[in-house]
C-alpha cells in the first residue's frame, strides 16, 4: 500500500464575528492541523499548495454574521478564504494535472483540498517571464478586472472627459486611472497620504491627485481640480466623498459604485446616509453597483487587453507585498487603515 505524506498545515482562522474595525486579534495563526499530501480517490478533489494570497475590502463583509450580501460570512473557528494563486500538487479531478498554476477562491493556509465549482472562480495560469506571478491576484485578478470591467461597462469612457478615482493608489483605483489616461481623458486620484499621492501623478500618470485627510472641505477640493464638473467617478470609498462627488457632477455623468471602503469598518449602528442623492434627478446621472463576475464574458478581452499595455510599458503596477502567512491577519486589517501602498498581496510559498 502506497503510503502518503502527512505534513502540518498552518491556517488563519476567524475567531469571532466582527462588529466595526477589525483587528489582528480577531483572527489567529492555527498551528497543529495535518493533511495528507494526496487527494483522495474517488472525490472529484484536487491538493493545491498556495503560493500567494489576496486581501480585498470585500473580505471585510464575510467577517459580520449577515447573509443578505452576495457572499455567505466566515464561520467562527474556520479557515478565512480568498483569492489566491496556488500550484497543483495532486489531483483526482480530470481537468487539473499536478504542476500546474491555477487562480481563484482558496483557503488561508499552506495547503487546500479543492472542489471545482463556479464559486470559486479557477482558472488555469500559464507562466510568462515578463509578468511575475503574484500580478494575477492584482493586475490580471480580480482586482484589475473589476477596474476594467467597472471603468469600460459602467463608465463608458469618451476621449476628453474628466474622470475622479477615490482610493486611487490601491488594487483597482491605479488601474483605472491609466485606463482613463490611456482613452484621453482628464485624471484626478484621492489618496490618503503624500506618498500615495506623489506615486499617483510621478508614476500612475495621473494628471493630479490630492490627500484626502488634507482637505477640510472636499466639496471645495473637488471644485479646485474640477471646475467644470466630473464625468466619470469611479467610486471605492463611499461615503463623504461620495457624496462631495455628487455635488460636483456633469449632467449625464456616470459613476460606477465599486466598493464603500469607509464604510465597511463602522458598526452596524453608525452607518451614515448620502445627503446629496437628489443631485442625480437634475443631472440625469448613472449611479450603478457591480460586481466584476457579472462581467466574466469579457474576461478573455481583458486579460488580451491589460497584458498587452504592460508588456508595451504602457501601464505599471504597484504591490505591496508581506512575507509569511503569520503576516495575513496584519496585511488584512491594514486595508482599512490605509497602510497598503497598492495591491496588498501575502507570499505564502516559494514559486
Amino acid at each position: 500500500m502506497e503510503e502518503v505524506a502527512v505534513v502540518e498545515n498552518k491556517k488563519v482562522i476567524l475567531k469571532n464575528y466582527v462588529d466595526g474595525i477589525p483587528t489582528e486579534t480577531d483572527m489567529e495563526l492555527k498551528m497543529g492541523d495535518t493533511i495528507e499530501i494526496k487527494a483522495p480517490k474517488g472525490s472529484s478533489c484536487f491538493l493545491v499548495k498556495n503560493l500567494y494570497l489576496s486581501c480585498d475590502p470585500y473580505m471585510r463583509g464575510r467577517m459580520r454574521d449577515f447573509h443578505g450580501s452576495y457572499l455567505p460570512p466566515f464561520l467562527p473557528g474556520q479557515r478565512i478564504e480568498g483569492f489566491g494563486v496556488a500550484r497543483v500538487i495532486d489531483s483526482d479531478d480530470p481537468n487539473y494535472t499536478p504542476g500546474e498554476l491555477i487562480c481563484g477562491i482558496t483557503g488561508w493556509e499552506e495547503y487546500s483540498l479543492l472542489r471545482s465549482s463556479n464559486e470559486l472562480q479557477l482558472r488555469k495560469i500559464q507562466l510568462d517571464d515578463a509578468i511575475p506571478l503574484s500580478y494575477h491576484l492584482g493586475l490580471l485578478g480580480m482586482a484589475g478586472f473589476t477596474a476594467y470591467a467597472g471603468f469600460y461597462e459602467i463608465c463608458s469612457p469618451k476621449k476628453g472627459e474628466s474622470v475622479f478615482v477615490s482610493a486611487a493608489s490601491g488594487a483597482v483605483g491605479q488601474l483605472v486611472g491609466q485606463l482613463a489616461k490611456l482613452n484621453g481623458c482628464y485624471v484626478v486620484g484621492s489618496a490618503g497620504s503624500k506618498q500615495k499621492v506623489d506615486l499617483l501623478k510621478n508614476k500612475l500618470g495621473f494628471d493630479e491627485a490630492f490627500n484626502y485627510k488634507e482637505e477640510a472641505d472636499l466639496d471645495a477640493a473637488l471644485k479646485r481640480y474640477f471646475p467644470e464638473g466630473i464625468n466619470i467617478y469611479f467610486d471605492n470609498v463611499g461615503g463623504s466623498m461620495l457624496d462631495a462627488a455628487l455635488l460636483n457632477m456633469k449632467v449625464h455623468g456616470r459613476i460606477a459604485l465599486c466598493g464603500m471602503v469607509s464604510l465597511q469598518s463602522l458598526s452596524s449602528s453608525s452607518q451614515g446616509g448620502i445627503n446629496n442623492l437628489y443631485n442625480a434627478i437634475p443631472r440625469r446621472l448613472r449611479l450603478e453597483g457591480f460586481l466584476q463576475s457579472d462581467y466574466v464574458h469579457i474576461f478573455p478581452q481583458f486579460l488580451e487587453h491589460v497584458k498587452g499595455y504592460y508588456k508595451e510599458g504602457k501601464i505599471v503596477y504597484i504591490e505591496d507585498m508581506s512575507e509569511g502567512l503569520e503576516l495575513a491577519p496584519a496585511a488584512l486589517v491594514g486595508l482599512f487603515s490605509g497602510e497598503n501602498v497598492g495591491k496588498q498581496v501575502v507570499r505564502v510559498a516559494n514559486e
